[in-house]
């Protein structure tokens, strides 16, 4: 299937270009006039998007509910603690929400991350550890598969977050963000996107919000098939999963 493609725009192929670490301020500024024209969208592809997620999310949990009762067995045989992490995430306009997930962490994790501030190894508005202490060995698994957010899908069903869209991040991240960085807030956050299946964790900060931004720019129900169809195969690959 090929990437659908708009007339006087670069193709994102199966990877987008590199982008300068800072890009300069008229860039910053046309991408923000584009972005602002086109964020809200017409009510047909509101329309189509919603219902898009709402088929996706049902589909998804009717399919993966026989390994739900297997991954609670296993977080509790695993570790102490509650099956779900609730976390407050900043959704579109800069609206918090609790984002679900099966815990893949130890029950203090929170707690534990002033500490382990100096092992970041994520540049900008981000924190990674790729061999994180925190994580448990379920959870570790679960992180790979990516099966640790198929709670998620119950935030698309309630209309928090979308199938397809940046990935929500914490309010103190986003507090850091520069201003053509907040131009991905102006969707829903989404369970995949551009940079989960280009690498994840293996692509730099500044490239993730790019991408991030060239997805609100060029946002349409063939680009989320698109994403959504590489998704498998990204999670797969276990491409910067961690």
């Amino acid at each position: 299937m090929s990437m659908p493609k708009e007339e006087g725009r670069v193709s994102l192929g199966s990877r987008l270009q590199p982008a300068p670490t800072r890009p300069s301020e008229s860039t910053r500024q046309s991408a923000t006039e584009e972005v602002d024209s086109r964020v809200s969208g017409g009510w047909a592809y509101r329309t189509t998007k919603r219902l898009f997620d709402i088929c996706v999310a049902l589909i998804g949990l009717t399919l993966l509910l026989p390994l739900v009762p297997v991954i609670i067995a296993l977080i509790k045989l695993d570790s102490h603690g509650s099956v779900l992490f609730m976390q407050k995430r900043v959704g579109k306009n800069g609206k918090l929400f609790t984002c679900f997930k099966f815990r893949s962490m130890v029950e203090n994790a929170e707690a534990m991350k002033a500490d382990l501030v100096r092992l970041n190894e994520a540049s900008g508005a981000a924190f990674k550890i790729k061999q994180d202490p925190r994580i448990t060995e379920i959870g570790a698994f679960l992180r790979r598969s990516s099966l640790d957010e198929v709670p998620q899908l119950l935030n698309v069903l309630l209309g928090q977050m979308s199938i397809v869209g940046p990935r929500p991040q914490i309010p103190s991240e986003v507090a850091l963000y520069a201003s053509w960085h907040r131009r991905r807030l102006a969707v829903p956050p989404g369970i995949t996107c551009l940079w989960q299946i280009s690498g994840r964790s293996q692509v730099g900060f500044d490239e993730w919000m790019r991408l991030d931004v060239e997805y609100v720019r060029r946002r349409s129900i063939q680009l989320d098939l698109w994403i959504l169809l590489r998704t498998l195969p990204a999670v797969i690959a276990r491409k910067g999963a961690y």
